[in-house]
């Protein structure tokens, strides 16, 4: 993109796409939020136009990206629940892979030649390595997994048929908020570790279970790697002009390359929120890795990418404060 244009956010009323856009704008973009608002907040829309649409619906895809002169697009607009992945496979296919088609022909149908899109590292299922590169083994034991790896070679494919030029983002663990406390995490059911944490911590949640202790890791709990949201946003910005050439596909991992246990985290809720987190150990959960971290060389050298906010106590801080003031979602406070 030699030239500022707009830029289609699938799913940017969501909790990456909301802080993707904000990184969007202030880099001079204007993100056109399209959403359908089934798991997104119309209150995250808060920089550039937003438009009500259903991922699987060409004709809306294709209006919108002509109506505002859409310059290249960022795919969040998925399913994303690995439980419920197991139990309704139907719906993951056809939302994340149906849908994944539909705008890649709306795409081509409007000329629209660039796209980043919202990956994971689901993609590579279990393994033993300390850290996973791009071109580790890929063996996802999800149907979650299944349908992004699924897009992932479909994208390829495009690109090598109709010159579409892709870069595929790998998330491992994103967390944290904005810091303006304005846009965060809100998800319902929330699944993920850190607003659990600070939810049980504030009364506002069940006590914490952590799911083993009898991992092959220091303390016995699962290693993560953990993402600021907002070092996240950054490398979607710098994955729309950097990364690839011209009608490639690059699969790039974002992380930070340092996993954090489960008890870490809830120590570091503690100290950033003063007071002990209610928890209680359990037994494993079915497929869980006991290391999930990424090398992320590659996001350095394609992306010249460093994620700068993404220290634990920093990610739990944002993430704090953005739940004790919540604007939309679940745990909005009332009044």
């Amino acid at each position: 993109m030699s030239e500022q244009k707009a830029v289609l956010v699938a799913g940017g009323a969501g909790y990456i796409g909301s802080h993707t856009a904000k990184a969007l704008s202030e880099a001079g973009h204007t993100p056109v939020v399209y959403d359908n608002l089934s798991a997104g907040f119309r209150e995250a829309v808060r920089w550039g136009p937003f438009v009500h649409g259903d991922i699987r619906d060409s004709a809306a895809l294709r209006a919108a990206m002509v109506e505002h002169k859409v310059g290249a697009v960022i795919h969040f607009a998925s399913l994303i629940e690995v439980g419920r992945s197991m139990v309704r496979p139907d719906l993951f296919y056809d939302i994340n892979v149906n849908g994944t088609a539909t705008l890649l022909n709306a795409m081509r149908e409007t000329g629209v030649k660039r796209l980043v899109f919202s990956s994971t590292a689901a993609v590579y299922g279990q393994s033993d390595a300390a850290t996973l590169t791009e071109d580790d083994h890929k063996d996802p034991v999800s149907a979650y997994g299944d349908t992004k790896l699924a897009c992932e070679r479909m994208i390829a494919s495009y690109g090598r048929a109709f010159g579409l030029t892709a870069v595929a983002l790998r998330y491992f663990n994103a967390a944290g908020a904005d810091a303006s406390g304005l846009i965060g995490e809100a998800h319902n059911p929330e699944t993920h570790l850190i607003p659990l944490a600070i939810a049980a911590n504030l009364g506002r949640g069940k006590p914490l279970t952590v799911f083993g202790d009898d991992f092959p890791t220091a303390d016995g709990t699962c290693l993560r790697d953990y993402i600021h949201v907002g070092d996240l946003a950054d490398a979607h910005v710098r994955a729309l002009t950097q990364g690839v050439q011209a009608g490639g596909f690059a699969p790039i991992n974002v992380g930070t390359g340092r996993g954090w246990s489960v008890l870490e985290v809830i120590r570091s809720v503690d100290k950033v929120l003063g007071s002990p987190t209610p928890h209680s150990i359990g037994g494993r959960r079915a497929g869980d890795p006991a290391v999930l971290v990424a090398n992320a060389s590659r996001a350095g050298a394609l992306l010249d990418w460093t994620p700068t906010r993404s220290s634990l106590d920093q990610i739990v801080k944002n993430a704090a404060n953005w739940h004790r003031s919540q604007k939309y979602g679940e745990g909005k406070i009332s009044g």
